[in-house]
Formats: C-alpha cells, structure tokens, sequence
C-alpha cells in the first residue's frame, strides 16, 4: 500500500501519545491600575475604590504558540473591572496587539490569552466576560534597570519603578491567590504616571503615585 513501508516504526499499544508544545512564552509584564500600593487584586480582596481600572501588558522576549513564532512581540489587555478580580466573567477588556504582528501571530495571541488553547492562561480567562474589541497598535514595552516604561501612540503611557529592600533587592510578592504570570514572583511597584484616553471604549483615566506591577515571567503548557 502506498505511503507504508515493510519495517516501518509502530507506536506500541498502551504508549503515551508524544507531548507537544501548546505554548512557552518568556518575557516582562507591565501592570498598572487604579488601586493604591499594594494592587489588592493580587491577594483576592476587592478593589480600593469598589471598581478598578487596568492595563495589562506583556512583552514575549522568546515565545511560540502552537509552533508559530511570536518573539518580539507586545500585547495589552485593558481593563474595567467592577468588583472583586476574582469573579468569573466580570471584566471588560479591549486587547491591543502589536501592529508589527502578521494575522497568524495576532490570531496566535488571541488564542492563548482568550483561554482558547487551554492551560493556565485559560484559568485567568475565564475572568473575562466581555472582549470590547482585538485591535493593533504601535506599543512600547521597555524595563531597564527595574524601571518600566509603556506606550501606545497617544492614548496610553505609564511609568514604573519597584520598591526595594534596604540593600537594594526588588521587592517581591509571591504565592499570591491572583497572578497574571502565573508561577513568577511579582515586582512590587509604583506608576508615577498611568493615562488611558480611549473614550471609544469609556476608558478614559489619569492617575499617579498608584499602585502597578512588574515581573519577568517563563510559562510553558505541554498538550498531546
């Protein structure tokens, strides 16, 4: 028959099926909110002000996703949330992809933060109950020296720096009930500027001296 050879390789019966790589993504993650330091999102409490308003951002430094190379690459989620984090299917969020994508890399994305793809990012996923829109933007995602630094055009812009120890360490939050790096330990931070101007979506908000997030973070998720 064609396409079978005589001596050719058979899996034995009862053998596990081969893992693959859903998705492995390392890089930085850049939080800011409404909240007052320390964001108590993280540790399952409700918002300081009862409502919460949120930018989300990471920065893929390596990744792939479904064997589709994404490195490089920025995306944001931002946020409306009207209670506690933690309730499902409660947040609004616009997402904004990085203009430099192709539509396999943007539809890559989309993918694994909407839950589609399952593993951890499908756990935070199902917090969203609302996609306003997917849409592309020029974003700047850059931490140097401990200090972070986003921008998207002339709508969003923050700066961030962490709190340090005595000797100088980054302050650190784990084993956290709330994570948006799932499995990496959270730089506790300050924006000192943190502006959204997106009226199209009511997203339209200014804070400084509020509380944000910083991390570099490594997830991979393994599927057969």
């Amino acid at each position: 028959m064609a396409g079978v050879q005589q001596g050719s390789a058979t899996k034995t019966a009862g053998a596990p099926a081969a893992e693959r790589v859903v998705y492995s993504l390392q890089g930085t993650l850049l939080e800011a909110c409404s909240c007052n330091v320390l964001c108590p999102c993280w540790i399952g409490e409700d918002p300081d002000t009862g409502t919460c308003d949120g930018l989300i951002a990471y920065h893929f430094e390596r990744g792939t996703i479904n064997g589709i190379d994404v490195s490089g690459l920025n995306m944001i989620g931002v946020a409306k949330i009207p209670g506690n984090v933690l309730t499902p299917k409660s947040w609004k969020l616009l997402v904004l992809v990085d203009e430099r994508a192709t539509d396999e890399q943007l539809s890559a994305i989309v993918d694994a933060y909407s839950g589609k793809l399952g593993g951890p990012l499908a756990d935070m996923a199902q917090l969203i109950g609302e996609v306003l829109a997917v849409e592309r933007a020029p974003i700047s995602h850059e931490v140097r020296s401990g200090a972070g630094t986003l921008k998207v055009g002339d709508v969003i812009a923050a700066e961030m720096a962490p709190f340090r120890s005595r000797d100088g360490d980054i302050t650190t939050l784990r084993d956290s009930i709330f994570s948006n790096i799932p499995g990496s330990p959270a730089y506790v931070s300050k924006a000192s500027r943190h502006t959204v101007n997106l009226p199209k979506y009511g997203m339209v908000w200014s804070y400084e001296g509020r509380n944000a997030i910083q991390g570099d973070y490594s997830i991979t998720f393994t599927g057969q």
